[in-house]
């Protein structure tokens, strides 16, 4: 048994080094100094799996007779993601009451000329372990189906019922009037402001037109909303060339099969589409301020509540994501990160980026500063979300307008590694997720006819500089701020002088004198 150990002993001592180096070694003369990153001697050269140049899983986009474009990109598994995109969202209802994007989005899979109700849609795809749901953005509304790959005749069959024949019955309009009473309600309620904060800023960046327009219903349209508003919208926007079909985990040949037979020759329930009636505008950026003067000192209940806070957005115009700054925009943002001040460290958690270190670990009195970038087809919006003690407002300001000051300084190249590689290891892992990929393939696809693939994006992203920082930053600090506030606001600047401070080389507000506190 001993003489056994002793050989195995051996032997792995002769894989380690090679055979030479083992003689040396046994001989008494010590381990062979080797470099880790050389390859030892004796020891044959590996062999790594690779593949052919092309992904073997690339996008694949075939364009129906119709206008229809079909986008597909498969992946192992039973299960898959299939889904319509539409070029339809808030941005696009200016010719009409605002809100119909909110109400259409909780109007979705309800009863069809196929299906008598919103449960027969669920049992049906039950059948085939699904799920459904229907999101709108500014710019997009998605409806989206996760189920077996061997359902996906019926799949396909349903989402071109859901989107092209539904009923809009009197009671269900009603139903949602209740429902986008209630989310209003809640909006306002809850102590998590970000969402209310977001609308606040896109309405003072975009005063009045595409993106700043209101994607929550306001409560003064709710009951406006009716089916014949709905038709004349859809009238205009639900049209073939308008959406994309796309799909994650299934054959690309057999999605275009299936939209062929079931959304070449449909006609919608509202008659013939109009596409004269799109709106085409532009995003006008303006800048501005919206203020909102509420009591927070009772947002949330509980043994330990949240102290009464005063939140506080500012933004600046950045670029579209069709241009090519965007990548040098998303490296920034990683840059700057931020959060709360309770969130949890640990690796990728973003304790290294700029809103952590030079302002939640330097004032322990700020509760959160993060930072956002929100882009669309011919614009974006960069902006910083700060929180504090209504006592603190006006320092808070001057804290963050020195952050974006400092912007415009030149990013240390450890910092902007860090940031890059933190975005490509985002990126990369949240395209692990089924619905992650169909959404990515279906918004590419109907904004640009394309898809950039990950690996593409990555190279990008490892190309930006420095200097590529300096220039994005410099040109957006020429734009006019974007401002939302929220809460006791008796200590907020005036917006001339935050516009001041964005103006100025250290990003300090001008002094105030008081005769009297």
């Amino acid at each position: 048994m001993a003489a056994h150990m002793s050989r195995c002993r051996t032997w792995s001592r002769v894989q380690r080094f090679g055979i030479a180096a083992y003689r040396r070694y046994s001989s008494g003369s010590g381990y062979p100094n080797i470099s880790l990153s050389s390859p030892l001697p004796g020891i044959p050269k590996p062999v790594f799996a690779s593949v052919d140049g092309q992904e073997k899983y690339e996008t694949k986009i075939t364009t129906l007779e119709n206008g229809l474009k079909v986008a597909s990109q498969n992946k192992f598994g039973q299960f898959c993601t299939v889904g319509v995109l539409v070029n339809s969202g808030s941005r696009h209802e200016t010719k009409y009451p605002s809100g119909i994007a909110h109400f259409l989005e909780k109007l979705a899979f309800s009863s069809t000329a196929q299906y008598g109700s919103k449960d027969e849609i669920l049992l049906t795809l039950e059948k085939h372990g699904g799920i459904c749901d229907c999101q709108t953005s500014r710019d997009t509304t998605m409806y989206a189906v996760s189920a077996e790959v061997k359902g996906l005749d019926t799949v396909v069959s349903l989402l071109s019922d859901a989107v092209l024949q539904p009923r809009l019955l009197d009671e269900e309009i009603e139903m949602t009037r209740m429902a986008v009473r209630f989310e209003l309600e809640d909006l306002n309620m809850r102590p998590d402001p970000e969402p209310l904060l977001t609308e606040m800023i896109h309405a003072a960046a975009y005063r009045g037109n595409t993106v700043g327009l209101p994607r929550f219903c306001p409560g003064d349209n709710v009951d406006k909303i009716d089916k014949k508003v709905l038709h004349n919208y859809l009238r205009s926007y639900y049209c073939p060339e308008r959406m994309v079909l796309a799909g994650v985990g299934i054959e690309h040949e057999q999605l275009v099969e299936c939209a062929r037979k079931h959304l070449l020759d449909v006609r919608p329930v509202w008659g013939e589409s109009t596409p004269t009636n799109v709106d085409l505008s532009v995003a006008q950026y303006t800048g501005g301020i919206i203020k909102m003067e509420k009591d927070m000192s009772d947002v949330s209940l509980g043994p330990t509540p949240i102290p009464e806070l005063t939140h506080i957005m500012i933004g600046l115009e950045s670029c579209s994501f069709l241009e090519d700054d965007f990548i040098p925009f998303a490296v920034l943002n990683m840059m700057m990160g931020g959060g709360g001040s309770f969130s949890a460290g640990g690796p990728g958690k973003g304790m290294f980026t700029r809103l952590y270190l030079n302002v939640l670990n330097r004032h322990h009195w700020m509760y959160n500063a993060t930072s956002y970038h929100h882009s669309y087809e011919d614009s974006g919006l960069l902006c910083i979300h700060a929180s504090a003690d209504p006592r603190q407002v006006r320092e808070m300001v001057e804290i963050i307008t020195r952050e974006f000051i400092q912007m415009a300084g030149t990013a240390g190249e450890m910092e902007l590694e860090r940031a890059k590689t933190q975005l490509k290891s985002m990126l990369m892992m949240n395209l692990e997720s089924r619905p992650v990929i169909f959404e990515d393939v279906g918004r590419q696809v109907l904004s640009t006819g394309k898809r950039k693939l990950p690996h593409e994006l990555c190279t990008l992203i490892s190309n930006v500089t420095a200097s590529d920082i300096k220039r994005v930053t410099t040109k957006m600090l020429r734009s006019k701020p974007a401002v939302a506030a929220l809460g006791d606001l008796t200590e907020l600047p005036s917006y001339e002088h935050i516009q001041a401070a964005l103006s100025s080389k250290d990003g300090r507000l001008p002094r105030m004198y008081r005769l009297f506190r």
